[in-house]
């Protein structure tokens, strides 16, 4: 009988830390936001990122006035070179919304602490450049 207590006491010390996440995978997120309310942050905040994550040709064919690109297959590898300060607020958007979403995950997975998604440019009713 006492050992049954051993492991039962055991068991309850240990069961908990299973299903927990780490800090960093906690972390590893980020928001989805509308177009207006990205609209807003650009017209009232000045510490920002805008990234376009197209290519460099859709990039050339317009986009958001201030925005820098990294297309989507390069946020791994570029992002720490091109955007240093993880905690600086990245304002990401592409064409319809799926390649933004997935390079938010990435820079939220790379450490980046303030990523807010605001879909695609399809969907974006103010100036282009």
């Amino acid at each position: 009988m006492k050992k049954f207590f051993v492991l039962l006491a055991t068991l309850l010390m240990i069961l908990p830390a299973c299903g927990q996440t780490t800090q960093k995978e906690q972390e590893a997120v980020y928001v989805n936001i509308t177009a207006e309310e990205a609209k807003k942050i650009m017209d009232t905040e000045t510490d920002y990122v805008i990234l376009d994550v197209r290519t460099q040709e859709e990039y050339d064919q317009g986009h958001i006035p201030g925005a820098i690109v990294i297309p989507d297959t390069e946020i791994k590898v570029r992002a720490e070179e091109v955007l240093p300060d993880k905690d600086e607020m990245i304002l990401v958007y592409c064409r319809s919304g799926r390649r933004s979403k997935n390079a938010a995950q990435i820079l939220a997975e790379l450490g980046y602490t303030n990523i807010l998604e605001f879909g695609g440019i399809l969907d974006w009713p103010y100036e282009v450049e």
